[in-house]
């Protein structure tokens, strides 16, 4: 799977564009781990080391990491 990646306006933030669906409808914001519990992809993310948020769009997943990290 090929997956696109975008800068965003906050540079501790990289959004991935995988070229398929991500959400169905809406989007979905997971500012804290424990904020990921109805989110099989969210949870796996924050098993990243230095991951502070994840935010879901149709067709994108944006992440936060922590500043403290390249």
């Amino acid at each position: 799977m090929f997956i696109q990646t975008q800068d965003t306006p906050n540079p501790a933030t990289l959004k991935f564009i995988p070229g398929v669906p991500v959400m169905e409808r809406g989007t979905a914001d997971f500012p804290a781990e424990d904020s990921a519990a109805r989110s099989p992809l969210a949870r796996r993310l924050f098993q990243v080391d230095g991951v502070r948020g994840v935010f879901l769009g149709a067709d994108f997943v944006a992440v936060t990491k922590d500043d403290a990290l390249d």
